[in-house]
């Protein structure tokens, strides 16, 4: 009997160590499926956020792109003086009637950039937009036409395609004025200041901004690019 108890007591002795290490690796078990689930948590949550992130940083530069997407306008008045003749001939020149007037023209000036018609991609991944075409400028002249001093016969007497060719040759000559003038530099200096609200975004967002195939750092180089 005494010798039964002994074997037990050796076999107890034995088993002591087995069930430690099983409980200790038990334990280490537990751990590294903690460790696992944890990372995978974090993963997600991480990547969600960044996720949401982008999302709503692409609609608020969209927002913005939006909000400057509208008629920029620099407006112009001008005058022109011209006169105005023209000859009827008749019988180998013998007989000529002639009209001749003095023209006053006032015009209102506008040079437009329709924003509306500005075309850009967002992309998220690399967090970049690229402007791919800013609109050309739309000059429209408003003029008004005052006839002076105006000297008609009966048989060549002012009709509607005179006042076409008034039309046209004071246009033409308005265009000329406008050219040499300061008004669509004046243009695009509003245009610059409306894209350069789009830059801004950008840079502050850690985002990039792209054009005609470069990164656009500073306004500077969007008139560059514009002139």
């Amino acid at each position: 009997m005494a010798r039964t108890s002994s074997t037990e007591t050796q076999i107890k002795n034995m088993l002591i160590p087995v069930v430690q290490a099983i409980g200790r690796s038990g334990k280490l078990i537990y751990l590294l499926i903690l460790l696992v689930v944890g990372f995978l948590l974090y993963q997600f949550f991480t990547k969600s956020s960044e996720s949401s992130t982008v999302e709503y940083n692409s609609a608020l530069i969209e927002k913005q792109i939006r909000s400057v997407g509208k008629l920029v306008v620099t407006e112009g008045h001008y005058a022109e003086v011209i006169t105005y003749k023209d000859q009827q001939k008749y019988f180998m020149d013998f007989i000529t009637f002639e009209k001749k007037a003095l023209i006053v023209a006032n015009a209102d000036v506008l040079v437009m950039y329709d924003l509306r018609q500005l075309q850009y991609d967002i992309d998220e991944k690399n967090k970049t937009v690229t402007l791919k075409k800013i609109p050309d400028p739309e000059l429209k002249i408003n003029q008004d036409l005052h006839f002076y001093d105006v000297d008609q016969s009966r048989f060549n007497p002012f009709n509607a395609q005179d006042y076409n060719k008034i039309n046209k040759k004071v246009k033409a000559e308005l265009t000329k004025k406008i050219e040499k003038s300061s008004l669509k530099s004046n243009a695009k200096n509003r245009l610059l200041s409306e894209l350069s609200k789009i830059l801004i975004l950008t840079n502050t967002m850690g985002w990039t901004l792209r054009y005609d195939g470069r990164e656009v750092k500073t306004d500077k180089d969007i008139e560059l690019k514009i002139n």
